[in-house]
């Protein structure tokens, strides 16, 4: 019914920069929150960034140096990471609410996409 395909994500140097990319495709009528958690080895998978109607919100660990955004027209939410950190390594995963019949949402989960940050 929706896929969600993740890009962008790579090894980078610490204070490095990446930009993901999560597209949505397929039966969605309107589009709620869109997000991006992630989860590192051994860790519980965790929020990062969230963006909707209502604003955005970031983990502490993140702001400052991670911007979310999103294209509506293109059903699409970005994360630029900024002044990575190798504890920004994880796999990072892209979370849409979509409503696919008015008014029943439900959520989808990207594939996951890694990100290593070497120090």
């Amino acid at each position: 019914q929706v896929q969600l395909v993740e890009s962008g994500g790579g090894l980078v140097q610490a204070g490095g920069s990446l930009r993901l990319s999560c597209a949505a495709s397929g039966r969605i009528f309107s589009i709620n929150a869109m997000g991006w958690y992630r989860q590192a080895p051994g860790k519980q998978r965790e929020l990062v960034a969230a963006i909707s109607s209502g604003g955005t919100n970031y983990a502490d660990s993140v702001e400052g140096r991670f911007t979310i955004s999103r294209d509506n027209a293109e059903n699409t939410v970005y994360l630029q990471m900024n002044s990575l950190k190798p504890e920004d390594t994880a796999v990072y995963y892209c979370k849409v609410e979509v409503v696919v019949t008015w008014p029943r949402s439900g959520d989808y989960w990207g594939q996951g996409t890694q990100v290593t940050v070497s120090s």
